[in-house]
Parts: C-alpha cells; structure tokens; sequence
C-alpha cells in the first residue's frame, strides 16, 4: 500500500464479488484466447510467443531473454518454444547487426498472417467484455472512496 490509506480490517460482500467477477471474465477471455489459438492450429503458448514478438515496443524482434522474460519463462523453456515455432516456420532467428553474439527472434510472413487473424478475434472479444471489465472496475474504484 502507499500513501496514508488504511487496511480495512474486513470487507463487503460486493468487494468479493468484484474480485470473483474479475477473474471470471479473465478465465472466460483466457478460455476464448486458447480455444482461436487452437482452432489456428496453435497452442496457447505459441499464440503468446508470436504475440510477444509482434507486440514488442519499438521493434519487430526480441532476444530469447526478453521472450522469456514477457511470458514469464525460464531461457531453456523459451528456447524450446522458439524451436518448435521454427520447425513450424513461423519464426526465423537472425543474428543481430550490431552484436554478432545476440540473436533476434522475428517472426516469417506466414506467422504473420496467422496473428493478425487471431488478434483481430481477440480484439472483436476484448470488444465485448469491455463493458463488462469497465462497469467492474467502476465499481471497484466506488469502493475504494
């Protein structure tokens, strides 16, 4: 906590429903989430990968660190996904210009095409929990006064 805010000592009903809600809506969106992922004929966790690659901020390529750090991953763990992604031919890995001893991870034009069919389901869902995930949050910040 920060600031002066003080602990409650208990709470209402509605802040556990608020929580239980949360994380129904997120257990449906992950649901949602694996099941495209599966229908494109991936796992959930290579839909993540080629997410994290794409969805990095400020370039189109990661380090095997930096994958295994976004998805929560030991390096070995990383470097498996990124293997199997390969033989998919779904990433490719490049040497880095700069420093021959790093690695990029990029992903090949046919990953590409696959991500943007699931990020756009993936969009046209977060689209309708929006209003759900924002009334819940209204009512979170409503108790927090």
């Amino acid at each position: 906590m920060t600031g002066t805010s003080v602990r409650p000592r208990s709470l209402a009903k509605r802040d556990f429903q608020t929580l239980a809600e949360f994380r129904y809506l997120l257990r449906q969106f992950g649901a949602f989430s694996a099941g495209a992922a599966r229908e494109a004929g991936l796992t959930a966790q290579q839909h993540q990968v080629l997410l994290a690659v794409k969805g990095f901020p400020g370039r189109e390529h990661v380090t095997i660190g930096e994958l295994a750090e976004r998805l929560d991953l030991k390096h070995h763990s990383a470097v498996g996904l990124v293997d199997r992604l390969m033989r998919r031919n779904l990433i490719a890995r490049r040497p880095d210009k700069a420093d021959r001893r790093k690695v990029r991870i990029v992903l090949t034009p046919q990953a590409e095409a696959l991500l943007l069919g699931l990020t756009l389901a993936h969009r046209d869902e977060l689209r309708r929990l929006a209003p759900l995930l924002q009334a819940l949050l209204g009512r979170l910040e409503k108790s927090g006064r």
